[in-house]
This record gives structure tokens, sequence and C-alpha cells, in this order.
């Protein structure tokens, strides 16, 4: 077999492969550095915002924001909600219903709505709903993929399915 020269010394073809292979291997194997999503701001003085957001899809394959919110105030005292915003014009959402969390082992939560605290100088928009999720998240199994029943004035509920990679992002923030 011939030899190839590689300063000097000469490297036999197969141990050549061999060497590329694995350097090629190491490259392509080696895992990337995971990148959270999880966002910190300051909101306003001495009131820590953390979020989290996910694009999820509907029974209709329609996409839909989810913000999963921690704000933590100056005296210590914080709260987790979770924000959904839909395309503006398809969806009103019913404020007196709270959002049902439902597990795919059949576990259901339900959260309270708190759209009305979004702002308190104008209503929130119709296709934006706010729900305090801070009870519901620690009874979540990160592991358990989960279902979002969202209810409307037209009496449509919409379903989002959330994976549970979300679900583990959304936990996080409660250690904040």
């Amino acid at each position: 077999m011939n030899s190839i020269c590689f300063n000097g010394l000469k490297i036999h073809p197969l141990r050549w492969l061999l060497a590329a292979l694995i350097c090629v291997s190491l490259v392509v194997w080696t895992p990337l550095p995971a990148f959270a999503s999880l966002t910190q701001i300051e909101e306003y003085p001495g009131i820590m915002l953390y979020q989290s957001r996910q694009t999820l899809q509907d029974q209709n394959g329609n996409s839909w924001q989810a913000i999963a919110f921690k704000r933590i105030h100056p005296e210590g005292s914080s709260s987790v909600s979770l924000r959904v915003v839909g395309f503006p014009g398809a969806v009103e959402f019913d404020r007196t219903q709270p959002l049902t969390l439902t597990t795919s082992m059949g576990e259901t939560l339900t959260a309270k709505d708190i759209s009305s605290e979004i702002s308190q100088d104008t209503p929130a928009p119709a296709n934006v709903g706010e729900y305090d999720i801070q009870l519901a998240l620690p009874q979540l199994q990160a592991e358990i993929p989960l279902q979002l029943t969202l209810p409307t004035i037209d009496g449509e509920s919409v379903s989002l399915s959330v994976p549970s990679t979300a679900i583990q992002e959304w936990q996080t923030l409660i250690s904040y």
C-alpha cells in the first residue's frame, strides 16, 4: 500500500482515513450548547420580570404566542402568569371562565383569568388572555405534554398543545 507523506512522516491511507473519520465524527456528534429562551428585564424600578416565549399550535393548526411570566416585586412577593395571544379578530376570550390545563394522563387543573390586570389604563384586547398559573405550574409533571383549553365568547373552545419542553421551561421560572 502506498503511504502519504505529511511533514516527513509516512502515514498509511487507512490510518489517515480513520483519523479523518474520527475528526469528522467529533465535529458532527459533539452536542451544541443549549440556549435557554428565558429573558430577564427590570420592568419597573425594583420589579424584575422573567419570561419564556413559546409558539403553540391550536387544533386547527393556527399559531399562538404563549408567554409565561414571573414578576418579583421589591418587597419579595412574586406572581407567575401565562399570557396567550391569538390572531387579532380571530378570537374573543370569555373572561368569566378559567383556563383549563389537561395533561395527557387526564389530570385537569384550572387557572383564573387575570386579563384585567394586564393594563390599568386600557382593557386587554379581545384576542389576549392572561391567567394565574402560579398554583397549577408546580403540580404539572414536566415530562407529560399538556393541553390548554381557552374559553371563547362564542362558546367554541380553543385547544393548544403544549410540549413537555415548554412546561420544563415554564417551571424553571419558579426557581428565579
